[in-house]
């Protein structure tokens, strides 16, 4: 059973969140904007983003539908440019630290190349770009087995089940050793009890491996489950509106979920959602 833990501490407002020192965050970003033209005219997606993030740090993002928090993601990741403020990537900018692999990305859909099997799947990114002088850390048969795919390697993404392929997808954004994993929603298009599943498979991999790990989801007891911090962004345009820290200490285990300190949090954050 869950440890006792102090009661869960109120939603606290971006603005009165404590503001890390961006020269020590693995990702910051200050200002933010993200316009996109529409048909009536300029559509603001994202407005005067501010976010620290520290090295090793979970942290998840939620908010209703269409409220740019995957227009942040890909912000981060150097795939959309912003239409104002500046951003850093370990100490680069976005575009510089996609350059140098900083990060691996995991998307709702796995999208495995259904030709290549699991282990060629994983093994993918290093033969599109070849790893530096120094290796990384984990072979993909090493991944494979972190993800709970051992002996699985030789499967094809039809012989494999949708959370099989999801946790093939997890190995796969992890084969260069990447010092940030960013994710988006990676878990929407599975089972509850995969799900479960895959949330103690990703909280196992953060501790081997202590990256730093942006979350997108829905799902706020997803996230208070997993993170260390909780972004909520308002509705568009989307921004920060509160920075929720999770008290729970790690190692976590699903039998969290019947605390009532972390049902309490995530109450207080579902009804932050509610008001934005």
């Amino acid at each position: 059973m869950a440890g006792k833990v102090k009661r869960s501490p109120t939603v606290v407002s971006a603005a009165d969140a404590d503001d890390s020192d961006p020269m020590k965050a693995a990702i910051s970003l200050r200002g933010v904007d993200v316009t996109f033209p529409g048909e009536d005219g300029p559509v603001k997606a994202v407005s005067s983003v501010d976010l620290h993030i520290p090295k090793q740090e979970f942290v998840s993002i939620v908010g209703r539908s269409g409220c740019g928090k995957s227009t942040l993601l890909r912000v981060i990741a150097g795939l959309l440019r912003p239409s104002a403020g500046e951003i850093a990537v370990t100490g680069t900018s976005a575009a510089e630290a996609r350059l140098y692999r900083s990060f691996g990305i995991v998307f709702q859909s796995n999208v495995m190349l259904p030709w290549l099997t699991a282990i060629e799947n994983v093994r993918l990114p290093l033969e599109v770009v070849p790893p530096a002088s120094i290796p990384p850390r984990y072979s993909p048969e090493d991944l494979l087995k972190m993800v709970g795919l051992e002996g699985q390697g030789g499967k094809y993404p039809r012989q494999l089940s949708g959370g099989m392929r999801q946790r093939v997808a997890i190995a796969r954004a992890l084969s260069f050793d990447p010092p940030i994993l960013l994710m988006d929603e990676p878990f929407a298009a599975v089972d509850a009890l995969i799900r479960q599943r895959l949330h103690v498979l990703l909280m196992d991999i953060c501790a081997r491996t202590q990256k730093t790990v942006v979350f997108i989801t829905h799902d706020v007891y997803e996230a208070v489950l997993l993170s260390d911090r909780v972004l909520v962004m308002s509705d568009r345009p989307g921004t920060i509106a509160a920075d929720v820290k999770v008290p729970f200490p790690r190692p976590r285990q699903p039998a969290l979920r019947s605390n009532p300190a972390y049902m309490e949090l995530c109450s207080e954050i579902l009804e932050r959602l509610m008001k934005d």
